[in-house]
This record gives C-alpha cells, sequence and structure tokens, in this order.
C-alpha cells in the first residue's frame, strides 16, 4: 500500500486557533457558577494564578519539541529522553486524553441541541456531530484549520458581545454598579486556600494547549514556530478566559441570582442579554465544542500516526498516510469509529477519563526537561537552571496539586487503562527482553 507524508502547510496561527479551539474560550462560563462559589466571587484572580501554573508546564512543552520537533508530544519526549518502555506507557496513557475528549464534545452537542429541539432523536446530534469532524479531518489538515479559526472567532465573537452587553446592564446598576470595579479580583473577605481550591478547577480549562505538539510535522521549522504556538495557545487562552470571567463576575458579584451554579451558563446569557443572545450564546457554545472536537480529533490522530509508525501499534492501519491527502486517513476513521461510543455514555464517565491521561503527560514532560538537562549538563548557568530546572520543577509542583483533586474514579479508570497497556507492552516486547522500535526521524525527512 503505497503511503505519503504529512505535509508541512500549517503556519504559527493555524495552530495557535488551533489550540484554542481545543481549549474552548466558552467553557469559562460552564465553570464559572461552582468557581464563584468557592471563590467567594473571585474567578478571574483564579484563573490568573491558574494561568500562571500552567505557563511553567507549558515552557516545558516548548523546550521538549526544540529537541525533538516530532509528531508524537509527550509520548515521543519520554521515548527519547528517559525510556521507550515508558514512552510507549505515556503515550498510552495520553490516548485517554485525546480519544474520549471528542467523545465528551459529541455528549455536549447532543445535550445541547437536544434542549433546543426535544423532538429529534438525540443520537442523531452525536452522529452528525462525529461525522462532520471525520469527513473535515480526512482530506486536508489546512481546511480543517481554517474551519477551526472561524469556529473559534465566532466564540469571540460572543464574548465581545457578551462584554458589551455586560458594560450596559452594569452601567445601568446591575451586579456591581461600576465597570472600573477591583471586585472580580481582590476584596476583603479573600482567602489564598479559596483562590487555590477555584484555581485548582480553572487549571482543567487549560488542557489542549499540549496538543498543538502533535502537529509539528506539518509546520515549517516546528523547533521555532511550535513552541511559540504553545506558549501563544496558553496565553491566548488565559487572557480570554480571565477578560470573560471579569465581565461575568462584574455582573454577577455573587452566585444569588443562579438557581444552579454548577450549570449557570444558561442563566448568565439570559440575564445578561435576554433570549435573543442567549440564542446566539448557545450558537457560541456549540462552536466551542465543534472547534474542540475537531482539534482533538487531528491530533489523536496524529499521535497514533507516530506510534504506528514506531510499529508499536499496526503500521499497516496507523502509520498510514494519505498519498494524496496528507492525513493519516485510516487513522481519523478509527477516531471517528471510536467516538461513537459516545452513543452510550454519560457526561460525567466520558470527562472523568480525561484528566488522567493530560496529568500523565503534563507529569513526564517537565520531568523530561529536567532529565534533558542533567545529562547535557545544560543546568550549570543561572539562566540554564532557572529554565532546565527550577521552572520545570514548578510546572511538575503545580500538575501535582491537580493530581491531589483529581477525581477517585477517575483515577481508578485511568489505573485500568494504563494497566491495560503494561500487559500490552509486556506482550509487544516478551517481558522487556526487546526494546520496542524506534522510527528513525531524522533519515526520514
Amino acid at each position: 500500500m503505497q503511503t505519503g507524508n504529512l505535509k508541512r502547510s500549517l503556519n504559527l496561527w493555524h495552530i495557535v486557533l488551533l489550540g484554542v479551539g481545543y481549549m474552548t474560550p466558552m467553557v469559562v462560563f460552564d465553570t464559572f457558577g461552582i468557581v464563584s462559589e468557592k471563590t467567594g466571587g473571585h474567578v478571574p484572580t483564579a484563573y490568573i494564578i491558574a494561568l500562571l501554573a500552567m505557563l511553567f508546564t507549558a515552557a516545558s512543552y516548548g523546550k521538549m519539541v526544540k529537541i525533538y520537533p516530532q509528531a508524537g508530544s509527550s509520548y515521543t519526549y519520554t521515548q527519547k529522553t528517559i525510556s521507550s518502555h515508558l514512552g510507549f506507557l505515556v503515550g498510552w496513557s495520553s490516548l485517554l486524553d485525546y480519544l474520549f475528549l471528542p467523545m465528551v464534545n459529541g455528549i455536549l452537542t447532543k445535550i445541547y441541541l437536544t434542549a433546543l429541539f426535544p423532538e429529534v432523536y438525540p443520537w442523531i446530534w452525536v452522529v452528525a456531530f462525529v461525522l462532520l469532524m471525520t469527513v473535515i479531518n480526512l482530506f486536508n489538515v489546512n481546511f480543517a484549520a481554517n474551519f477551526n479559526s472561524f469556529l473559534v472567532f465566532f466564540q469571540m465573537l460572543v464574548i465581545i458581545i457578551f462584554g458589551a452587553l455586560v458594560v450596559k446592564g452594569v452601567m445601568g446598576g446591575e451586579g456591581t454598579g461600576e465597570v472600573l470595579s477591583v471586585h472580580p479580583f481582590i476584596g476583603p473577605h479573600m482567602e489564598i486556600s479559596s483562590l487555590i481550591t477555584g484555581a485548582t478547577i480553572l487549571c482543567f480549562s487549560f488542557l489542549g494547549f499540549d496538543a498543538v505538539t502533535t502537529l509539528s510535522e506539518e509546520t515549517p521549522n516546528p523547533s521555532k514556530t511550535v513552541p511559540r504556538a504553545i506558549f501563544l495557545t496558553a496565553l491566548i487562552g488565559g487572557v480570554l478566559f480571565v477578560t470573560a470571567s471579569v465581565f461575568t463576575q462584574l455582573f454577577f458579584p455573587d452566585v444569588s441570582r443562579f438557581s444552579d451554579p454548577e450549570a449557570a451558563s444558561p442563566e448568565i446569557a439570559l440575564f445578561v442579554g435576554g433570549k435573543l443572545f442567549q440564542a446566539f450564546f448557545l450558537a457560541g457554545t456549540l462552536c466551542g465544542t465543534l472547534a474542540s472536537g475537531l482539534a482533538s480529533h487531528a491530533s489523536v490522530s496524529r499521535l497514533l500516526y507516530v506510534m504506528g509508525r514506531d510499529q508499536m501499534i499496526p503500521k499497516k492501519l496507523f502509520g498510514f498516510v494519505h498519498p494524496k491527502y496528507n492525513t493519516p486517513f485510516f487513522n481519523v476513521i478509527f477516531v471517528g469509529s471510536i467516538s461513537l461510543v459516545a452513543l452510550f455514555l454519560d457526561l460525567v464517565t466520558a470527562t472523568s477519563l480525561i484528566n488522567f491521561g493530560a496529568l500523565i503527560a503534563f507529569t513526564f514532560v517537565n520531568i523530561c526537561v529536567i532529565v534533558h538537562s542533567i545529562r547535557n549538563k545544560s543546568f550549570r548557568t543561572i539562566k540554564g537552571f532557572l529554565s532546565t530546572i527550577l521552572s520545570p520543577v514548578l510546572g511538575a509542583a503545580s500538575v501535582f496539586i491537580l493530581w491531589l483533586n483529581l477525581e477517585m474514579s477517575s483515577l481508578i479508570l485511568g489505573i485500568v487503562w494504563a494497566v491495560i497497556g503494561i500487559v500490552y507492552l509486556l506482550y509487544r516486547t516478551k517481558w522487556f527482553t526487546e526494546s520496542p522500535p524506534l522510527f528513525q526521524f531524522e533519515k526520514a525527512q
């Protein structure tokens, strides 16, 4: 079977917007109620803390992609830096994050559209969502990136209109009653412990900035472009989160107006702009699920491609690139088929499977930077120590706090998945007597 190669055709902003789309800017409204309740009305400050914590891990991804400008992300970095066996297990665990996010977005789309069109069978929305994501990702990565950009810009438009409506309402006496208020950031009864609790919840909103590393082999000059894209993705996502939460906090200084703080998003739109804006707001939310589904579908297809190219999973299927479309064609179809499991999953179960894989990847990328620094003695200067030891240690410490707050269901399901990976690795390497095969990337260029 003739196989092609991934085509280097994505520019910096293609990658950044795919990362921002993966993160879903509109998610700020889904978590606002619960975090506002926990922080005593200081969601923006909690977001700033979360952003600063995530930037350390983003910096670690940037360092590793400069060293290994390949498509495998944490799988490749761990494989090359620490151990090929451990690299496989990190990649296997990361699949939880990448594989289940398209499912989560499919479930969310079903929930939103079933509420609007209760007469339509819910399964139709899931099938339509998966089919759309699969078809777009099959034929051209640039088309997928451009379509994703439209979806992200639409979400930004919704946030801008939301901000304008908030300003109008606040000037009319709603919320704090003043636009230039420090209340969203600081208050007399603000507690550091509450802010950290809120920031821990919000850190999960940043999952996805790492996914852009899976596009390294479709980017000219990836060692320069992708690190910038990682940092910009985390930063732009953080700025959007902080800005949207500031406007929301001005209008809702506390959670007293919400019937259910854990599901406040529809009420936020209704109180701020009425039923017409609520419908427009819902369209933005749907664009968020589409953008995130599109980006995550593309990312996991590339991760599977690298693992297939390494022959850790069947190469004929997973290591194939369509010679005309330059996409991992069979992987895209495979991920679409797996995503149909959303027909049978509930949102809580699907979501719980995502966080474990993401935290595994974050943890080992920070460790890889430290190991590489020690091995190459790049920590001997002050600058080297700060960037290759202190920064990843702070990143790992931030991720450790997330581990402490991981739901037990996510931990149990993640461990079960990891055990399956260990069993497969034992079989594949004949009880660790053989090293996993490694693809010689440099020779393939």
